[in-house]
């Protein structure tokens, strides 16, 4: 079930109503019943792929009791063990297989062997899979680390690996976080009814007007290179940087708005990556339940910075790696992971920062837009083939003809205005604050004129959002 469809709008409602005016504040009840509209929610999709979040929920809630019961660290490196490569093997198969398999045949044939890839399955990936498999294997990996204690409470652990808002593309919640709310009640609370309502709406807009309707240009661009140059290519990536954002970050503000309808605070995932003034900020700012999920799993363990500083490079590196892996079964993934880790390492062995503000942001931005390239494109040949387009034919720039004009005008439109609200937040927060204004008129005013740009100019048709797919 998408954010953005009639079924949500009429799931949403329904479930709210239940979950506080019928079940009030019977605490196992309201977990019960979110666990049946959560896998209703998934299930909405393809009620098949239910059996695998159910796995994942036994294994690790067993898993998780058995660690803390032993006190053998051999014993409790085994179970742990269990829960990893469980979690894993789904996540590879699921989405890795037919790669790997199509990697392996390619590096034979490039040795000069002709092998068939027979093995490869019609494998369809499970909506969320990358995102609950690692919610659940932080939760024993925490109670190995003696930061969690398991808890005994089946319904509420199952809640919380299915819970709705977040299940399919996060926040990527610690189980530190999230069980303990399971746990406790909850009240209703019209203060969080009203904040998470100006979530949701807000985030509607970075989907529906920002990175819908620049997915749009987005999609003609690179979905017919061919007949593109540098200029266009270069405009189709700018745009593309905001789509990405306005449909992830759009969709988190989403989740964490309806996490607070249900009296649930989720961690904010994104804070205006784009005002980033070196890359190493932007990753402070950009998928923060992801990154610090790799920072605390892969690269801590692996040293992080405590080791030689040649090694300490190479864990940023293998980090990032295996983040650009963990979007996507391509190596185009492999490659705009492997480049943001190349620039942190840049980072790291030039020290020197600039003093001009704006030298710093605009730099920052090109460098990410220039991997975004990898990330957008459907091939490691395609990126080439555009960042070779960028230097050596900029052409003149595609802006289509007709109703195609307009649309990209309401494109900028959009982007602008959402600068413009983020600038405002970065650098003026406590200034003219809307929160914080006595002024309901004004209040209203702001909503109801965002309400409205975004029937006017939003793209409606439940477009999927982009970190489905991951």
């Amino acid at each position: 079930m998408l954010f953005n469809s009639f079924e949500f709008l009429i799931f949403l409602p329904i479930v709210f109503f239940i979950y506080w005016f019928v079940l009030g504040r019977k605490l196992h009840l309201q977990n019960i019943f979110l666990l049946i509209a959560s896998y209703v929610f998934y299930g909405w999709w393809d009620w098949r792929f239910l059996s695998l979040i159910a796995m994942s929920t036994v294994v690790d809630y067993f898993v998780g009791i058995k660690i803390a019961s032993l006190i053998n660290d051999k014993k409790r490196k085994y179970w742990l063990f269990v829960s990893v490569v469980f979690n894993l093997g789904l996540l590879a198969f699921f989405k890795y297989f037919n790669f790997f398999i199509d990697s392996w045949v390619d590096l034979l044939h490039n040795v000069g062997y002709e092998v068939k890839s027979v093995w490869t399955l019609k494998i369809v990936l499970p909506v969320g899979i990358s995102f609950y498999t690692f919610q659940t294997m932080s939760y024993t990996i925490d109670i190995y680390r003696n930061k969690l204690q398991p808890t005994k409470d089946f319904i509420a652990f199952a809640a919380f690996v299915s819970f709705f808002p977040q299940l399919v593309a996060g926040p990527i919640e610690r189980a530190t976080n999230l069980v303990p709310q399971f746990l406790s009640e909850r009240k209703f609370s019209a203060k969080n009814i009203s904040y998470g309502f100006k979530l949701i709406l807000w985030g509607f807009f970075m989907k529906l007007v920002v990175a819908d309707r620049a997915g749009v240009y987005v999609d003609t661009v690179y979905g017919n290179i061919e007949n593109h140059e540098g200029l266009t290519f270069i405009m189709a990536t700018i745009f593309f940087a905001f789509q990405i954002y306005g449909d992830f970050a759009g969709y988190s503000l989403i989740a964490i708005g309806t996490a607070k309808w249900f009296g649930f605070d989720l961690m904010t995932n994104f804070r205006r990556p784009y005002f980033s003034k070196s890359v190493s900020e932007f990753w402070n700012r950009w998928h923060i339940s992801l990154s610090t999920w790799f920072r605390d799993y892969v690269y801590i363990p692996l040293g992080g910075n405590r080791v030689s500083r040649s090694r300490w490079l190479l864990n940023l590196f293998i980090t990032f790696v295996v983040s650009g892996l963990w979007h996507g079964a391509n190596w185009t993934f492999v490659i705009w992971g492997a480049l943001n880790g190349i620039y942190l390492i840049a980072e790291v062995l030039i020290k020197r920062k600039t003093k001009f503000r704006l030298l710093a942001l605009a730099y920052t931005f090109v460098v990410i837009n220039f991997s975004w390239i990898f990330f957008r494109s459907s091939s490691v040949s395609e990126a080439f083939s555009i960042i070779k387009a960028i230097l050596t034919s900029p052409g003149r720039l595609f802006i289509g003809s007709g109703d195609d004009i307009a649309a990209s005008i309401y494109t900028v439109m959009a982007i602008f205005l959402l600068i413009l609200v983020e600038l405002k937040r970065e650098y003026w927060s406590e200034r003219w604050s809307l929160e914080k204004s006595n002024l309901k008129l004004v209040k209203f005013s702001f909503y109801a004129l965002l309400v409205f740009t975004i029937l006017y100019l939003g793209v409606f048709g439940e477009s999927q959002f982009i970190y489905f797919q991951f």
